[in-house]
């Protein structure tokens, strides 16, 4: 006789702890989960994608990658116990395959090439080989090519990564920083532009082994932009390929909206902003639409600020717009709302209102029984004239379990905690140094409605790049970014990347009982 057993409970927790974004209801749906059915389980793969650095000869580029030190359990590796790996990859180039080639000189030429780039393809740029420790790589010019990652076993949960890209001169001169971003299905980016000032590019880079079709849909004041060839966008097999917004339509628009959707297949999706007079940054998509947002960690010494806000559903919507500045809650002075159109951009310009405090914006409904989804981001300028430099914050979940960003140096760094509705308690892990250096905890108390700016103390005896890590002790949420200053010829450059629960676990049911298959 031949037994075998199959638990299905046992399946789905395996699963959960693999994909890392699905939460599983115990029987009897969540309210059995919240009585104590439920636990939470690292999970056991990331994926991560880095778009191309940058178009220009100048650039000059470092790559960071960091897991956190975990629970017992995330150390172990899970039920499976592997040590596991974390390594990006150089993504494959798109041919162009428009014409047939026909000259058998060009054919073996094509083929090489092909077999080059797929051996280099195969090797590592970066790869983790503990928690705790970061690792960076280097690269320079207009070659570098996106990254696609995966990361397994002990090395998966709150695996982040960064790509900070610094151009000294041209249309795209600025500190360029993005955190790797994990392929979804969908997308909003508030803040792009088809004007002839603005160079705004959106990569989709494709991590998996067949390939995604997207489609990218455009709109202003207005509404829709009339776009022929945003649909049906074919993104090859662990490829990226970067599409200039302007030419989608032949409508130049200061202000618009991108949506990005995968009609097959899943990619990683960010923008790359230039403006002729103010340099250049990524756009990195905002939180799904939701009625409250947050976007944390306005410098104190910005010289202009801007809001751009969508309302992608039926209903128009109407926000309430508020600064949690460094002691209290306040509404600018003639900005305090906003009206937006539904299937409308809409913008406000907030100028320097900081005024030498770090702040954080607040978007909540004007009535709370009617709280429209929206999304919305923020153009932040510093500097003036030709020491002009801009950096976006797209609205951002909270910090949740935890969260970490990479690339952090010895001078520069600005992290900035804000706590929207009630006082929250936070710890913040420095890392090692990805050459050395000593790890260090500190906590901190952030008041209800405002915004607190920290300036991390670097690990003792650093060398090379560290990782903060921020994590909820108790109290509210808390929303978060790092701002990453490093001057260069007068110019204040910086870059901001926000710090959203890492998803380093999920939530599975405990198991009640073996449902089990017995086979004969």
């Amino acid at each position: 006789m031949k037994s075998t057993h199959l638990s299905l409970i046992a399946g789905a927790v395996a699963l959960a702890a693999i994909t890392g974004f699905a939460t599983l209801n115990a029987p009897g749906g969540p309210a059995a989960a919240e009585a104590g059915s439920a636990s939470s389980l690292p999970v056991e793969r990331s994926s991560l994608v880095c778009p191309a650095p940058s178009t220009s000869d100048l650039a000059e580029t470092q790559y960071t990658s960091y897991t956190p030190p975990g629970s017992e359990t995330a150390k172990g590796g899970g039920a499976k116990g592997e040590e596991g790996t974390a390594e990006l990859k150089p993504a494959l180039p798109v041919l162009d395959d428009d014409e047939v080639e026909t000259d058998p000189k060009k054919i073996k030429k094509a083929e090489e090439a092909a077999k080059k780039a797929k051996a280099q393809a195969d090797k590592p740029v970066l790869a983790v080989k503990e928690p705790g420790t970061p690792v960076l790589a280097e690269a320079d010019g207009s070659a570098a090519p996106a990254l696609v990652g995966t990361a397994t076993g002990r090395l998966a949960p709150g695996w982040a990564a960064q790509q900070t890209t610094t151009v000294t001169a041209g249309g795209a001169r600025g500190l360029l920083g993005v955190s790797c971003t994990a392929p979804d299905t969908d997308f909003w980016f508030p803040g792009v532009s088809t004007a002839r000032s603005r160079q705004d590019y959106v990569h989709l880079t494709n991590p998996d082994d067949s390939a995604a079709v997207a489609d990218i849909e455009l709109f202003g004041a207005k509404g829709a932009v009339t776009s022929e060839v945003g649909d049906g966008i074919t993104v090859p097999a662990r490829s990226s390929v970067a599409l200039l917004l302007s030419t989608l339509t032949d409508e130049a628009v200061n202000d618009l909206t991108a949506h990005v959707t995968t009609r097959s297949g899943r990619v990683g999706a960010v923008v790359l902003t230039a403006d002729d007079g103010s340099g250049a940054d990524w756009l990195t998509a905002a939180a799904d639409p939701s009625g409250t947002l947050v976007m944390p960690g306005i410098p104190a010494d910005a010289t202009s600020v801007q809001l751009v806000a969508f309302a992608p559903g039926e209903n128009d919507a109407d926000v309430k717009v508020q600064l949690m500045g460094k002691n209290t809650t306040f509404a600018p002075a003639g900005n305090d709302t906003l009206h937006i159109k539904s299937g409308m951009t809409a913008t406000i310009d907030l100028k320097d209102i900081t005024r030498g405090e770090p702040g954080s914006l607040r978007l909540t409904p004007v009535e709370k029984n009617r709280a429209t989804p929206i999304v919305a981001a923020l153009r932040v300028v510093r500097g003036t004239g030709a020491k002009q430099e801009i950096a976006y914050i797209p609205a951002t979940g909270p910090v949740g379990a935890r969260a970490s960003v990479t690339d952090n140096r010895a001078k520069g760094s600005t992290l900035s905690l804000a706590a929207p509705a009630a006082t929250a308690k936070v710890k913040v892990t420095t890392s090692a140094g990805s050459g050395g250096g000593e790890p260090a905890v500190e906590t901190y108390t952030v008041k209800a409605g405002t915004t607190t700016a920290i300036t991390p103390k670097p690990p003792a005896g650093l060398k090379g790049a560290y990782a903060l890590t921020v994590e909820t002790v108790s109290g509210g949420p808390v929303h978060a970014s790092r701002a990453l200053v490093l001057p260069e010829d007068g110019v204040q450059m910086f870059t901001i990347q926000t710090l959203p629960d890492d998803g380093g676990t999920v939530v599975v049911p405990s198991a009640r009982q073996d449902l089990s298959v017995l086979d004969d």
